[in-house]
């Protein structure tokens, strides 16, 4: 496995961190309708952070190394037009993502009773401007050619505020679909020197992220920073992260680490919703692969579930890397 200097802080016994999965996939199956609120999953954290602490829960139970907290579409904006906050609220409800998630944490390691064990780490999402305009827009980008990269820092900016003062362990900058984006919160994160982050980005193929530069760029522009720990992809089907990976091998700077986290490989249809594709290929089949060619962060997306996440995790002990620190409740 690729040597990350950046991530030894995080990955001290030679083996993959394993992320959980969809946060929302979960809430859905239990009842929740997600699909349309402009909030999406954020909503909870206002009206039900009790549902999130359970989804939370099961992913630690099932292995995850690496949760992460139910902020990808929440904004400041978005919580004073759908939700009626001030803006001191908003930043109020933003900061209780990274407290649900610590809180979590804490409440399974006391449950199962172990020792000795690492504690699991929290992972502060900041989802793309297109997640905020639930438009479908993050799988294209298509917004950043409107706007400049210092327009795209002042809209991130309050929620990076908010998310950093809550202290987590590392920003996920996930579904990133373009690189003016990119670039936009690389220079925004160096406003907070004491923070980490990983950089995802959605892709459209094997070899381009969602705007259609190609992946290498993207890892190229992503090797100027000394505050990212990974870079990689999300929320693709597992069936391109492979190639998207070989693309860019030779790129990847010797302090950063793939991480990659697909969806289930099923496509949305807007009329029938999730639909199985004949060319989806399961995560944990693939996960060996990615493994060597460096992936350090591993987990999934939409339509991941704990079950899915165990599985990773049992390969992760095969391999004789690290426990998880809820695998033996």
């Amino acid at each position: 496995m690729r040597s990350c200097t950046r991530l030894k802080h995080f990955v001290n016994d030679g083996g993959p961190l394993i992320l959980d999965g969809g946060l929302a996939t979960e809430l859905e199956a239990q009842g929740f309708n997600l699909q349309v609120d402009p909030l999406w999953n954020a909503r909870l954290l206002h009206t039900n952070p009790q549902a999130i602490r359970d989804v939370h829960y099961r992913f630690l139970l099932s292995g995850a190394d690496v949760i992460t907290t139910a902020t990808y579409q929440a904004s400041i904006r978005g919580f004073i037009k759908y939700l009626g906050l001030t803006s001191e609220q908003a930043g109020e409800l933003l900061m209780s993502g990274v407290h649900l998630a610590r809180e979590t944490v804490k409440k399974c390691l006391s449950d199962s009773n172990l020792t000795g064990q690492r504690c699991p780490f929290v992972a502060a999402s900041v989802g793309p401007y297109g997640a905020f305009l639930h438009d479908g827009s993050e799988y294209s980008g298509c917004y950043a050619d409107e706007m400049s990269i210092e327009e795209l820092k002042v809209w991130h900016r309050p929620q990076m505020e908010s998310l950093v003062t809550a202290e987590p362990d590392l920003i996920a900058f996930e579904t990133i679909p373009s690189i003016k984006e990119a670039e936009a919160l690389m220079e925004l994160l160096r406003e907070f020197p004491n923070s980490k982050a990983w950089l995802s980005f959605s892709c459209k193929d094997g070899k381009c992220i969602s705007d259609g530069s190609p992946f290498t760029a993207a890892v190229q522009l992503t090797n100027r920073s000394q505050q990212l720990v990974a870079v990689g992809v999300n929320c693709c089907s597992p069936r391109l992260v492979e190639p998207l990976l070989d693309s860019a091998m030779s790129l990847l700077s010797p302090d950063l680490c793939w991480v990659v986290y697909p969806n289930s490989g099923e496509e949305w249809d807007t009329e029938h919703g999730w639909q199985t594709s004949t060319t989806s290929s399961s995560i944990s089949k693939l996960f060996p692969t990615w493994v060597k060619q460096g992936a350090a962060l591993i987990g999934g997306c939409c339509r991941v579930g704990p079950a899915e996440i165990a599985e990773l995790q049992q390969q992760v002990k095969g391999r004789g890397g690290f426990q998880a620190a809820a695998a033996a409740h």
